[in-house]
């Protein structure tokens, strides 16, 4: 692919789910359109399920915030790990009581807090930063779309709370 201009490259790799999404949609209606019987039937179940995939897709594009940032992100079994150059360490989910996006920093940065530990600081551009997107999505009560527009609006040097643990109610007996 080296014919392909840089910034064209970047842009598609940003927004291939929806593009992908997209194709499907494309797809699924051509076979609709096209045959008959059962298969057509697969075809406007695939026509169905594009705009779901076109969501998301979206979605995990605006997620992303670009490349080429300082350190490393991995994501393993509920444990999310950042080896920086000057900093890193691992989190675990179920340890995770704030996420808050901080555009003070250079590159803006993800602040995951946990009781009795400093907080890891991962910046949104670091290498493998676009995969926090499930990880943050399975937060119990989090609002994608509030998150995303945060980030699109990056306000500096303000920390802004992206989601909090909801506590636990006390039970009665």
């Amino acid at each position: 692919m080296g014919w392909i201009r840089p910034e064209l490259r970047a842009g598609f790799m940003r927004w291939h789910e929806a593009v992908i999404g997209g194709l499907v949609g494309v797809f699924g209606l051509w076979i609709a359109l096209s045959v008959y019987g059962i298969l057509a039937w697969l075809g406007w179940a695939l026509v169905l399920l594009a705009p779901v995939l076109i969501v998301a897709g979206v979605q995990r594009g605006r997620f992303r915030h670009g490349s080429g940032g300082p350190g490393v992100v991995s994501v393993d079994e509920g444990q999310i790990a950042y080896f920086g150059p000057l900093s890193g360490g691992i989190v675990a989910l179920s340890e995770v009581h704030r996420l808050s996006l901080d555009a003070g920093n250079d590159p803006p940065t993800w602040v995951l807090a946990q009781h009795g530990q400093p907080d890891l600081l991962v910046p949104l551009t670091a290498e493998g930063a676009d995969a926090l997107f499930d990880v943050f999505a399975a937060l119990p009560g989090i609002r994608t779309e509030r998150m995303l527009e945060e980030m699109r609006r990056l306000r500096p040097p303000h920390r802004v709370v992206i989601w909090d643990r909801p506590r636990a109610m006390p039970r009665l007996h």
